[in-house]
């Protein structure tokens, strides 16, 4: 296919900079928000029978005026279904410097730790023309963090070495204090980042630490929702990807077959693979939440179709068309135009439907990106 298949207008209005909330003012002026995981949109895709629900349901069946919540979604599984997760942790990844003598303002993005003992990072930093190799970066005006830039790794690729002399849980303590939650880039060139957005862009069920962007379909799993998915007897499996910022690059090829995929890390242990492979030999469904649990699944499913161990990275593609091994249901966000993340849902749920859904979802006010609406694709 080609990315230009991809390409539709989507408001700036249609992007959601916060998840669904309500605020209160207090007497003093100030505002308070109160969250709601899952009560974003739902809309519900039925690649077989090529329908698409956006409302619930009255007794007859009939669609009423209310448009469906992501509460919903177990209202489409049963007793012994699988929802298979990402467990991967966000940390705070953003950072701002001053570069030493010109005290200009710089942004730090930190992208994985090189080696624990010497303090060495990998890093974006913007803008990147002002770094070079041997400049000097200070984080804390009344602390002792700096890093000294001692490579280029791309054109805003740095490699620092932090010089800060004291234990390393210490060191990661006081890095991690002075960072912020990793927002996309289109959410804090509208709004700086908040204490609040530390914990509305971490999954409740974060386990290991290693991503710098969110696998953002999770973050609609509340732990009432999580509940009554255990009441109702679907049961959860976890892998684990480290999410990078390779899903923003921009595509810069027409021909789809030949972009290449940033690699990220990723575990899929003897656990998940007992889980889901029982319930798929049973005929159960197996439900994947988001398109980096979707990529790893792929990455992971034998030839006979079921999950196995893995311990390594992954650069797959996915996009239409494609033959999927393991997975029969889908949830997703609604993603830009253009992204990887929308190609891997056309690939799953039929490019028509999928174009179709999207083209609804901007016509009735749904709200795009990592804090907006959701998507279930079933395969029936």
């Amino acid at each position: 296919m080609k990315l230009s298949q991809f390409k539709f207008r989507l408001p700036d209005e249609a992007i959601a900079m916060e998840p669904p909330h309500r605020a209160f003012e207090n007497e003093d002026g100030t505002v308070d928000k109160i969250y709601y995981r899952d009560q974003c949109r739902l809309m519900v895709i039925h690649r077989k029978r090529q329908v698409i629900d956006m409302f619930k349901k009255d007794a007859d069946g009939n669609d009423t005026t209310e448009f469906l919540t992501f509460r919903n979604v177990v209202d489409y599984f049963d007793e012994g279904d699988v929802f298979l997760f990402n467990d991967t942790k966000v940390f705070p990844a953003r950072l701002y410097g001053t570069k030493e003598k010109t005290d200009a303002k710089i942004e730090v993005f930190l992208l994985r730790e090189l080696n624990a003992e010497l303090r060495l990072w990998d890093v974006l930093v913007e803008p990147a023309r002002k770094i070079r190799i041997g400049n000097k970066l200070f984080f804390d005006e009344e602390g002792p963090m700096v890093a000294e830039v001692i490579d280029n790794t791309t054109s805003r690729g740095r490699t620092l070495r932090f010089l800060y002399d004291c234990p390393h849980d210490e060191f990661k303590a006081e890095l991690y204090g002075l960072g912020e939650a990793p927002l996309p880039r289109y959410i804090v060139d509208q709004r700086p980042a908040t204490p609040d957005d530390m914990e509305n862009f971490q999954t409740i069920f974060a386990a290991n630490e290693g991503a710098v962007t969110a696998p953002s379909t999770g973050l609609h799993f509340s732990r009432e929702l999580m509940k009554i998915m255990e009441i109702q007897g679907i049961e959860k499996a976890f892998v684990t990807v480290h999410c990078s910022l390779g899903a923003f690059d921009p595509i810069e090829v027409e021909d789809l077959t030949k972009h290449k995929m940033n690699s990220e890390q990723m575990i899929v242990t003897a656990e998940a693979c007992e889980k889901v492979n029982a319930a798929k030999q049973k005929g159960r469904r197996i439900c994947v939440i988001g398109v980096s649990t979707l990529r790893a699944a792929e990455s992971a499913v034998g030839t006979d179709g079921l999950l196995k161990e893995y311990d390594g990275w992954t650069n797959k593609f996915i996009f239409p068309p494609y033959d999927f091994g393991l997975a029969n249901a889908l949830v997703a966000n609604f993603y830009h135009p253009e992204s990887t993340m929308l190609m891997s849902t056309a690939a799953f749920g039929g490019y028509d439907l999928i174009m179709e859904a999207y083209d609804l979802a901007v016509k009735n006010d749904y709200k795009f990106g990592c804090y907006g609406d959701a998507l279930l694709v079933l395969d029936d």
